[in-house]
């Protein structure tokens, strides 16, 4: 099944994830202008209000960019919406959503087929991120238009399963849109993302590293000094488990060989205390050398996928 036509304006088969608190109009502008997906979790605008500030920024100069570069029109964006009951904002934000006809809408932690159905509305799509085969079968019987699937080695809340395995039970009955997720860093892997079966590379963890990220100079530097061997998985911190740095845990006065379990009755997503001094991560990370402008990152990786299809004669 081919993609959805919005995606032809790619010109790398790339979603940037949306990163909590790190993703901001900024990157979110420079992947788009560079060719990929740009996302951001609607819960980093905070307050509410400012959702619609965002959307008008993020729209107006997309706009702007496609008027004086035809020939390299901005990649659409994405805005991730938690479906969780723990999150209070849900309506409030669907309908700035829906203002602004965002084009892509991911979805997280819960599916909701009226939340598809809004999106769909006003011509929007939707992308259910999940973890298993179960959860994928459900995503799309609600509504879904694709899925993304995070597999192993993921940054923030990642599963468990191979991206092997994960990718071949999905396919085995989907032939719609789907992104792979887990330690994808370089143009090299998100050929074989693609290899595997899926559409589009999701990544996360190398944006966190960028000029434009809103992190702390620390976060930066630490994702460019770490290697995969530096990842925690834990679900200490909202309940749900996730991949985190472990100079980050050891700053905060835990040991991360001895993390305790969380109630996951009691996920928290919307107190952002625990995500600023704990840092999420996935396992991607020794690729990332430098901090450097989200544009040339991307670029880089552009040339990376070319040199990796040339090497297979693709």
């Amino acid at each position: 099944m081919a993609l959805p036509a919005l995606f032809d304006r790619l010109r790398l088969p790339v979603i940037g994830s949306p990163l909590f608190i790190i993703s901001c109009p900024e990157l979110v502008i420079a992947q788009c202008k560079a060719g990929i997906v740009g996302s951001f979790p609607a819960l980093n605008a905070r307050p509410q209000s400012q959702l619609d500030e965002w959307l008008h920024q993020i729209t107006e100069e997309l706009a702007a960019w496609d008027r004086d570069h035809p020939d390299t029109p901005a990649a659409p964006f994405a805005v991730n919406q938690i479906v969780h009951r723990s999150n209070p904002r849900l309506e409030e934000d669907v309908a700035s959503c829906a203002k602004w006809k965002v084009p892509i809408v991911i979805t997280s932690l819960g599916a909701r087929p009226e939340l598809n159905d809004a999106v769909h509305s006003w011509g929007g799509i939707t992308l259910h991120d999940v973890i298993d085969d179960r959860f994928a079968h459900k995503a799309i019987e609600k509504g879904a238009d694709g899925l993304i699937l995070v597999a192993t080695g993921a940054g923030g809340h990642a599963g468990r399963l191979s991206p092997f395995a994960l990718v071949q039970e999905v396919r085995a009955w989907f032939d719609g849109p789907v992104a792979l997720s887990g330690s994808i860093a370089t143009g090299g892997a998100v050929l074989a993302a693609q290899a595997m079966g899926a559409d589009l590379a999701y990544i996360g963890s190398p944006f966190i590293a960028t000029e434009e990220a809103n992190a702390v100079q620390a976060y930066k530097q630490a994702i460019v000094d770490g290697r995969a061997e530096d990842i925690v998985y834990s679900n200490l911190f909202t309940g749900v488990h996730g991949n985190y740095l472990r100079a980050s845990i050891v700053n905060a006065g835990l040991d991360p060989e001895n993390l305790p379990e969380s109630d996951p009755s009691a996920m928290n997503f919307g107190g952002a205390k625990a995500w600023k001094d704990i840092w999420g991560s996935g396992q991607g990370i020794g690729a990332v050398h430098a901090i450097e402008p989200a544009g040339a990152r991307i670029e880089r990786m552009r040339e990376e996928y070319a040199a990796a299809r040339a090497r297979l004669a693709l």
